[in-house]
Parts: structure tokens; C-alpha cells; sequence
């Protein structure tokens, strides 16, 4: 049996937030230090609030633009942003020994409310109630879609994310013309997006 303290023996003491996000950061990963840095100061914010948004747990608007920049920071990926946290990972199942450690998959669907779905990615339509003239309205949902994979003991402690990937669908445009084709291409789409499952479960074995 895998106990709590046997997987956390390589943890900072519980109350110290600097611990913490150096275990599950890597500022190397980022070729600016600066973003390095712009991240362990946004994770030690988001720390005091989970949950809550930038506009809270940053406090100030200084603090919540530098938030929203590092964000949309063309160098900045998730696989950077992640690095660290994958690496404690493997750390914490290294730590189990020899027990036998379960990798759940699951895929997420992230919606946003937005005016212009194409900025973001669609995730699916939907009709809701009929208009004054027995017209279904058709609602269009926007976001984002994530495949994870998190490591688990089998008394069910988390060990945190082996993997994970991030993708968007793209609506189709000229739908009439596209009829014929349609079949073929939501299986492309299916495809495509099993293949970013195969790939999360490449990484894990």
C-alpha cells in the first residue's frame, strides 16, 4: 500500500507557497527568464484564491495586465507552462516504488462565451426554444477542448498530470456546398482528435 507520506517525501512542507511552485515550475523551460519569473509570481497569486479569476487573485490592474500579457505572449506555450509540473509527476510516481500507479484519461470541454467564435474554436451547436415564428434558435459554443491524463495511486491519490494536450475545432464554412463531403470530414475530425488521445497515451506508458 502506497501511503500519502510515502509520495511526499520530496514535498516542500505543507504552508510554504515559495516550496510549492518551485517543485512544480521550470523556468528554464521559457528562453525569456522574465516569463519565467512573470509565471512563478502568477501561480504564487493564483495559490491564495483557486478558483477565482485573474482580476481577484492578482488584486491590482498592474498585477492583472502583466497576467493577461504573459498569457497571450506568442513565446509562452502549454507545454512550457506545464514542463514542471510534468516533471514533479514523475517524480511523485517514482517515489511509489514498485505499486502500481493508474493513468486516467479524460477529455474536457472548456466554454467561453464570445461574439466571434472563430478568435477561439467551436465546440458544438444547439437549439434552444422556438422564436416568435416556431424557428428553433441555434446557438453556437465556443472554447476550447483538453485530453489529460492523470497519474493516481490505486487508493486513489493524486499524482498529478502525465500528460496533456490542447486543440480547437474550426467551424465549417459554406455548409451547403460542403454536403457531400461532410461524412468525410467530421471522420478527419474524429481522427484527428483520437490521435491527440494515442498521443497522451504514448507519453504515459
Amino acid at each position: 500500500m502506497v501511503t500519502p507520506q510515502a509520495v511526499q517525501q520530496s514535498q516542500p512542507p505543507e504552508g510554504t507557497q515559495g516550496g510549492w511552485v518551485d517543485q512544480e515550475l521550470d523556468e528554464s523551460a521559457f528562453q525569456d527568464v522574465r516569463l519565467g519569473r512573470r509565471l512563478r509570481v502568477l501561480l504564487s497569486q493564483m495559490a491564495q484564491g483557486p478558483g477565482q479569476t485573474f482580476s481577484l487573485v492578482c488584486q491590482d490592474w498592474a498585477n492583472t495586465k502583466a497576467a493577461y500579457r504573459f498569457l497571450s505572449n506568442e513565446r509562452v506555450s502549454e507545454a512550457d507552462i506545464l514542463a514542471g509540473h510534468f516533471a514533479a509527476t514523475r517524480e511523485r510516481i517514482a517515489a511509489t516504488g514498485d505499486a502500481l500507479v493508474l493513468v486516467l484519461h479524460d477529455t474536457t470541454e472548456f466554454s467561453y462565451k464570445h461574439d466571434e467564435d472563430h478568435s477561439i474554436g467551436l465546440l458544438g451547436k444547439t437549439y434552444s426554444r422556438p422564436d416568435a415564428k416556431g424557428r428553433l434558435r441555434q446557438h453556437t459554443f465556443c472554447g476550447i477542448l483538453m485530453h489529460s491524463s492523470l497519474a493516481v495511486t490505486v487508493e486513489g491519490l493524486p499524482l498529478g498530470l502525465a500528460a496533456a494536450k490542447f486543440w480547437t475545432r474550426s467551424k465549417f464554412k459554406g455548409t451547403t456546398a460542403l454536403k457531400r463531403s461532410i461524412v468525410s470530414t467530421r471522420r478527419s475530425r474524429v481522427d484527428a482528435e483520437s490521435s491527440r488521445v494515442a498521443d497522451c497515451v504514448h507519453v504515459t506508458k
